[in-house]
């Protein structure tokens, strides 16, 4: 009887709603880090020739439309917190499949880049030491430290923000110093940041922004935290929105003094570590060591994580027999990691660290990012502005209606237009790569549905 009770008492209790909105908006600006343009500041540079604030701001309005698109859609889907889930119920299985796809790409890629920033900055400590010796001593850490289970805590997250948080704020400090401490031209020299009259081309600076988007991976995370959070109806929607402009106006104001600090006329000893290479020229060698550690150490959380992230991925797809169960399927019984897939993502992602670029990756993982992003945008258009699938037949009439026009109609969709933009203005070879990816994965889930007539594969990346 007491068992019974037990039993009957857990599965009829839930989780706390404990989570305020300034809880939500801490845990997303955590999830996406207070350094987020930093490690891609460099490419971003080169890309946009100089306008890294334009590209970050134009970024972050594509990124408020869609911000509001999945808030709501975790509305309607409390606890599911997916891209595929939206996209796959509100349009079309087939659609959410292929957003699924788009996914997995994100999740293999993220630790790639995470390897090969890694191995660049460790570079800077020892620059004696080759890439390759770099880039397979990751890896191997990266693996081995999650095949033993091990997992960095929220609090030690929480910490290593505030550690960031202090770093960002010396390096606003040293950067003020360093800018009024030396001559330059003029008003000129402040607004060149955002638009310069010698460099400045639309197509560009759109090419820019399509890698800018990197900057904000991870806002949609929020999502996943409805069943904890007080009110969430209301509070997701604003902590996605203000998490995005939180980090936005952040993110805009580092590049900037960064700018300033070191003009975009002016190369940088390496492209993927140049934001390094500025607070060392702002504040002296202590600080091109110290900033250099934190984004070293920032993104090796993220490298794990992601690897974790992508292994539970692939465990999902090979429980629901997508992919051969026999190895993709398995559980480490004493760890409780699914084992080959950690080892599996670890070597695509060391192979990748050798035959690809930071940038090239980074634009990789936005091909896929900006596909579920449009998805979602959609599928947000469908149910609130057109309505949930069993009134569509008969909601036609309410369109009309300037209220939800302008509240549920307009929004999704300048988000979906912004978001198709910036995808069609990534560069042709992270397009063409892209699309490969994409026509294998349809491709194979035709094979595997009979022309997407059965069940679909499962997506969701299954519970820790």
């Amino acid at each position: 009887m007491a068992n019974a009770a037990t039993t009957t008492t857990s599965q009829s209790v839930g989780l706390r709603r404990t989570l305020t909105l300034w809880d939500l908006i801490l845990y997303g600006v955590i999830v996406i880090q207070p350094t987020a343009p930093m490690s891609v500041f460099g490419v971003l540079s080169e890309r946009g020739r100089g306008h890294v604030v334009t590209t970050i701001l134009i970024a972050m309005v594509a990124m408020l439309f869609t911000a509001i698109s999945y808030g709501r859609m975790a509305r309607a889907y409390p606890s599911a917190g997916s891209a595929f889930t939206y996209v796959g119920q509100e349009i079309n299985p087939a659609v959410g499949y292929v957003t699924g796809w788009s996914m997995a790409m994100d999740y293999m890629l993220n630790p790639m880049i995470c390897i090969i920033w890694c191995s660049k900055a460790a570079m800077n400590f020892a620059p004696g030491v080759p890439y390759a010796v770099w880039a397979v001593f990751f890896f191997m850490v990266f693996t081995g430290l999650n095949l033993r289970g091990i997992r960095t805590s929220a609090r030690l997250n929480t910490a290593l923000a505030a550690g960031m948080g202090v770093v960002i704020a010396i390096f606003f400090v040293t950067a003020a110093r360093y800018i009024f401490g030396h001559s330059h031209d003029g008003f000129a020299f402040f607004t060149r940041p955002f638009y310069d009259p010698a460099t400045f081309n639309t197509k560009i600076v759109l090419g820019g922004t399509s890698i800018a988007v990197l900057t904000y991976i991870g806002f949609d995370g929020i999502s996943t935290l409805s069943e904890e959070a007080e009110n969430p109806r209301r509070n997701i929607l604003l902590a996605t929105v203000l998490t995005c402009v939180v980090i936005g106006f952040l993110s805009a104001l580092e590049v900037y003094v960064a700018q300033l600090v070191w003009p975009a006329s002016q190369p940088f000893p390496d492209v993927d570590t140049a934001f390094v290479h500025v607070a060392g020229r702002a504040a002296g060698a202590w600080f091109f060591v110290v900033m250099n550690l934190t984004l070293l150490l920032a993104n090796f959380g993220s490298g794990m994580g992601a690897q974790l992230g992508a292994a539970r991925l692939l465990f999902g797809m090979g429980r629901s027999n997508a992919l051969p169960k026999s190895f993709f399927g398995v559980v480490d019984v004493k760890r409780r990691v699914p084992r080959n897939n950690v080892i599996f993502v670890g070597v695509v992602a060391l192979i990748g660290a050798f035959t690809i670029s930071y940038g090239f990756g980074a634009e990789m993982l936005n091909f896929g990012a900006l596909i579920a992003f449009m998805g979602v945008n959609l599928a947000a258009f469908l149910r609130y502005y057109i309505g949930p699938k069993e009134e569509r037949s008969t909601g036609w009439q309410r369109l009309t209606e300037p209220k939800r026009l302008f509240v549920f109609g307009i929004p999704p969709l300048i988000g979906f237009f912004v978001c198709l933009l910036l995808w069609l203005n990534l560069s042709r070879p992270a397009v063409i790569a892209g699309g490969i990816w994409m026509l294998a994965g349809i491709l194979f889930g035709a094979w595997k549905t009979g022309g997407f007539r059965r069940d679909l594969v499962n997506f969701e990346v299954p519970a820790e």
